[in-house]
């Protein structure tokens, strides 16, 4: 009688355990902290973003969501500086391992992130900071393609506050509504304000060439 192979598990299906596993954290004593540390490791290799738990606290306390932005923002911009330091003083070593196991980190993409990087690379760090893009490949290629580390935290420091902010203030002052509200429209809207941000900056940038 041959035993039976078991299936390989869907990688869709470990995505959603990590993400019901990341859930769950907002019911634990120490929330606080694991917030602070699934936001550091999300900006290198965790494939959950941090707004799942933010949200999941803030709706059981929405008189605290501004506390759980700062804690969300500070642990991010963190963990962005460390995957700096990852592509910086490591890549020779752990590319490997980051290139096969880690979701949105490609070669493919690190050659997209050099050319935004070669365009403009603070409204690149911004935007990935900010938006659904894979913040950890931007954070990671700034130390492999030399990006200064104070660009990258300064840019984090913004794109991240906001973006953490902004879903502190939704759950504020829509309460329990939040979350469907923003598992509907938070990428359309980011992308949104993205894209006017980029106009903007064209906008300056064009008027300042006219003065020359």
């Amino acid at each position: 009688m041959t035993q039976a192979v078991a299936k390989p598990v869907p990688r869709w299906a470990i995505h959603r355990r990590l993400y019901d596993w990341t859930l769950s954290l907002a019911h634990h004593k120490h929330a606080e902290k694991a917030l602070f540390g699934l936001s550091f490791a999300e900006s290198s290799f965790f494939p959950i973003p941090p707004d799942v738990l933010q949200i999941a606290l803030s709706i059981e306390r929405p008189r605290r969501s501004w506390h759980y932005a700062l804690i969300n923002t500070i642990g991010s911009v963190l963990g962005g500086v460390f995957g700096w330091v990852i592509g910086w003083g490591l890549w020779s070593v752990v590319s490997g391992f980051f290139f096969r196991f880690v979701p949105g980190v490609t070669e493919e993409n690190f050659e997209l992130v050099r050319e935004k990087f070669e365009d403009n690379a603070t409204l690149a760090i911004f935007a990935a900071a900010f938006t659904p893009i894979p913040y950890k490949v931007f954070t990671i290629a700034s130390g492999v393609f030399g990006v200064n580390v104070w660009i990258l935290a300064g840019a984090s420091v913004v794109g991240r506050g906001l973006r953490f902010f902004l879903v502190a203030a939704v759950c504020a002052f829509l309460g329990p509504a939040a979350k469907r509200f923003i598992d509907r429209y938070f990428n359309i809207l980011t992308i949104a304000f993205t894209v006017l941000l980029v106009a903007g900056f064209l906008v300056i940038k064009v008027f300042a060439a006219s003065k020359e």
